[in-house]
């Protein structure tokens, strides 16, 4: 069966880095594009940054430019994502889904399978 899981999040202070992995299992990893999103305690899941199938990465959301990139390695069919200069506000439990072949990167509906999340905490 399909499988996303999610590991590396923690408690970093306000500037470390942080990176985290989305192992998956029980698909044909490379024929599929990802995306992280984030939901922090009160609010809505929000769209991070995406990864398509051949590595590519170019729609992020406007906090993630700059400081946090998407990658995957194929050979281990696992997803990343590399945060750097975290703040406070960064603190969200962090999820990647695989998206539906040519769906929207930019909506949590196009996506068809979800980790169970993460959970990363940035203190002042």
């Amino acid at each position: 069966q399909v499988q996303l899981v999610e590991s590396g999040g923690g408690v970093v202070p306000a500037g470390a880095s942080l990176s985290l992995s989305c192992a998956t299992s029980g698909f044909t990893f490379s024929s599929y594009a990802f995306a992280w999103f984030r939901q922090a305690p009160g609010k809505g899941r929000e769209f991070v940054r995406n990864i398509d199938w051949s590595g590519g990465s170019g729609y992020a959301a406007e906090f993630a430019k700059g400081r946090f990139t998407a990658s995957r390695d194929n050979a281990k069919s696992t997803v990343y994502l590399q945060m750097t200069s975290l703040k406070v506000e960064d603190t969200a439990v962090y999820y990647c889904a695989r998206l539906r072949p040519g769906e929207s990167y930019l909506l949590t509906n196009s996506y068809d399978f979800w980790g169970q999340g993460t959970q990363v905490t940035v203190s002042s």
